[in-house]
């Protein structure tokens, strides 16, 4: 009986590290199921939302329409009716060609003296209010 005894605590003992174990891999594969779940939910959602048809995209008319410039304006872009996008191209290629960006804050634009009369005088002006500026020299 003693030897009964014995074995009995011995596989109780073994057995008690290995429930241990069970239940330390049980939640870590709780863990891994349920973001499993959750990606095979979210993944219909996402198959069902492309249903809308792809149309191109289509330029807006205003940007494409031909304006003119002011003879301040000429000067630097040119006295051909030209498209908004134009003229910014046009602008940035005359203010790169002559280097008039500020060397410490490149947002910032020094005007020469055909730029100054674009810009209402001013001698700095930031590249997002350069376009306000140019557009009241465009009809």
């Amino acid at each position: 009986m003693a030897k009964a005894k014995a074995t009995k605590k011995a596989t109780t003992k073994k057995a008690a590290p290995k429930k241990a174990a069970a239940k330390k891999a049980a939640p870590k594969a709780a863990k891994k199921a349920a973001p499993k779940a959750a990606a095979k939910k979210a993944a219909p959602k996402k198959a069902a939302a492309p249903k809308k048809a792809k149309t191109a995209r289509k330029p807006n008319a205003a940007f494409m329409k031909a304006l003119t410039p002011s003879a301040a304006l000429a000067a630097v872009v040119g006295a051909s009716p030209l498209p908004r996008t134009e003229v910014v191209k046009k602008l940035w290629a005359y203010i790169k060609k002559n280097n008039l960006q500020d060397a410490k804050n490149r947002r910032n634009i020094n005007a020469d003296a055909k730029l100054k009369e674009v810009f209402g005088g001013k001698t700095q002006v930031s590249m997002f209010d350069m376009t306000k500026l140019v557009s009241k020299h465009l009809k």
